[in-house]
């Protein structure tokens, strides 16, 4: 009798005390909160929202980036994340509540899933670059022709020619070294630019990407970035394995991880020589507020934007994992 009330229990509760038997519910809060964060936080906070701020004057870019978080950006994640939470739904599933947007479900399901398809690509690029990080001096380090290296690859800038025309008439090409010793000025329309790409540029042309000339000359298939997809795949794999159980452990390392890396990258960025300088210029007293009228503009649109992808990712994972 115990034990088959035991078992009732179980089977009413899940094994691990779940009220949401089939799906599975949270071990702990702090495994949800984490993977919230981690679901938040991503390339856009490091690539373009600087970017966006610095186009835009600075610090003045701040002011109105911080009213539409507080009066838009927030408001709607809370909105996303309880009506998840309380639904405990999928996407496809929870818009049965209202049959007429039942596309809007499947909708989001083919964009996250190209966004997935996408931020795999990314982590398989981000590991080719792990495994050839092992290597020293680094690939990528300097025009090696082991590599492939050609003659437009420079470490340093190429200055432009010139086509210089002569007093009988005649067109001859000259470097800046020339103009400087002669004491002359390369006309207007004359530049000819000589072509170049960076050792770092070039080595992921070539040697990551094998890029060929156009669509239409295809190189097979490239089987370094394969495998790298295939063990990025393996891993998002192991860490959904067991659903939010596996996953909410894995964020617990994912999410503080890059934390710790940027903290050190903030640390020796601000050791840097002249790091004062460009902050000052970046955020303080020298941010362009000129720029604060464009700058409500910009960071409404700015909210709204990475809001929308934000939300799409937010809304599949307050679903999904409720």
């Amino acid at each position: 009798m115990i034990l088959a009330l035991a078992q009732d229990i179980i089977n009413e509760h899940g094994a691990m005390g779940d009220e949401n038997v089939e799906r599975g519910n949270w071990s702990s809060k702090t495994d949800y909160l984490l993977s919230i964060v981690g679901n938040a936080v991503g390339f856009g906070n490091i690539w373009r929202f600087p970017y966006l701020a610095y186009r835009n004057g600075g610090g003045p870019f701040l002011i109105p980036y911080s009213l539409m978080l507080a009066l838009v950006g927030i408001p709607l994640f809370f909105l996303e994340s309880s009506f998840g939470q309380f639904a405990s739904l999928g996407p496809v599933a929870v818009w049965k509540a209202v049959p007429m947007l039942q596309g809007v479900g499947i909708t989001m399901i083919f964009l996250i899933t190209i966004s997935n398809i996408s931020y795999n690509c990314i982590l398989a690029y981000s590991l080719y670059y792990l495994f050839a990080s092992f290597q020293s001096p680094l690939p990528w380090a300097d025009c090696f022709s082991w590599w492939g290296a050609d003659e437009t690859c420079s470490r340093t800038p190429k200055d432009p020619l010139c086509n210089l025309s002569l007093d009988d008439g005649y067109f001859e090409i000259v470097n800046t070294t020339w103009l400087q010793a002669n004491n002359e000025t390369c006309p207007n329309g004359s530049e000819i630019f000589v072509p170049q790409q960076s050792p770092s540029e070039q080595y992921w042309d070539k040697v990551v990407l094998r890029r060929s000339s156009s669509m239409d000359e295809t190189v097979g298939i490239v089987w370094d970035l394969a495998l790298c997809l295939l063990l990025a795949r393996l891993i998002v794999g192991a860490a959904l394995w067991k659903g939010i159980k596996s996953s909410g452990k894995v964020v617990y390392f994912t999410v503080t991880f890059p934390y710790v890396v940027l903290a050190i990258l903030l640390i020796r960025g601000v050791t840097l020589e002249g790091a004062s300088k460009g902050i000052e210029f970046y955020i303080g007293s020298q941010s362009d507020f000129s720029k604060l009228a464009d700058a409500e503009v910009n960071a409404a649109i700015s909210i709204i934007e990475s809001q929308l992808h934000f939300s799409l990712n937010r809304f599949m994972l307050s679903f999904l994992f409720a």
